[in-house]
Protein backbone atom coordinates (compact mmCIF):
# COMPACT_ATOMS: atom_id res chain seq x y z
CA UNK A 1 0.00 0.00 0.00
CA UNK A 2 1.83 3.29 -1.03
CA UNK A 3 0.46 6.63 0.62
CA UNK A 4 0.76 9.89 -1.56
CA UNK A 5 1.63 13.17 0.19
CA UNK A 6 -1.03 15.37 -0.79
CA UNK A 7 -0.86 19.53 -0.11
CA UNK A 8 -3.74 20.78 1.45
CA UNK A 9 -4.55 24.65 1.47
CA UNK A 10 -5.89 25.68 4.83
CA UNK A 11 -9.04 27.33 5.04
CA UNK A 12 -9.11 30.25 6.02
CA UNK A 13 -11.94 32.55 7.79
CA UNK A 14 -13.37 35.24 4.95
CA UNK A 15 -13.73 37.75 8.02
CA UNK A 16 -11.44 38.95 10.71
CA UNK A 17 -11.67 40.32 14.44
CA UNK A 18 -9.88 44.06 14.46
CA UNK A 19 -9.52 46.29 16.89
CA UNK A 20 -10.81 49.71 16.41
CA UNK A 21 -9.09 52.65 18.21
CA UNK A 22 -10.47 56.52 19.07
CA UNK A 23 -8.65 58.61 16.72
CA UNK A 24 -9.25 60.99 19.45
CA UNK A 25 -6.22 59.53 21.60
CA UNK A 26 -8.20 58.96 24.37
CA UNK A 27 -7.98 55.38 24.39
CA UNK A 28 -11.25 53.83 24.46
CA UNK A 29 -11.34 50.70 21.35
CA UNK A 30 -13.69 47.92 20.45
CA UNK A 31 -13.46 44.75 19.09
CA UNK A 32 -15.38 44.29 15.36
CA UNK A 33 -15.05 42.01 12.64
CA UNK A 34 -14.14 42.95 8.69
CA UNK A 35 -14.20 40.57 5.56
CA UNK A 36 -10.49 40.16 4.44
CA UNK A 37 -10.57 41.09 1.15
CA UNK A 38 -11.89 44.89 2.36
CA UNK A 39 -10.08 47.81 2.85
CA UNK A 40 -9.23 49.42 6.27
CA UNK A 41 -12.41 50.08 8.06
CA UNK A 42 -13.19 53.23 9.73
CA UNK A 43 -16.41 53.82 11.35
CA UNK A 44 -17.73 57.05 13.12
CA UNK A 45 -19.13 56.05 16.40
CA UNK A 46 -19.71 57.52 20.16
CA UNK A 47 -16.72 57.90 22.16
CA UNK A 48 -17.64 57.66 25.87
CA UNK A 49 -14.82 59.67 27.39
CA UNK A 50 -14.50 62.19 24.76
CA UNK A 51 -18.36 62.75 25.28
CA UNK A 52 -18.46 63.47 21.30
CA UNK A 53 -18.91 60.90 18.21
CA UNK A 54 -15.11 60.27 16.79
CA UNK A 55 -13.63 58.39 13.91
CA UNK A 56 -12.28 55.00 14.63
CA UNK A 57 -9.85 53.65 12.58
CA UNK A 58 -9.03 50.10 12.00
CA UNK A 59 -5.59 48.90 13.75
Amino acid sequence: MFLTSVNLAKAKSKTILVQMMSAAGTGYCFNTKRNRLRDKLVLRKNDPFGKISMHKNDR
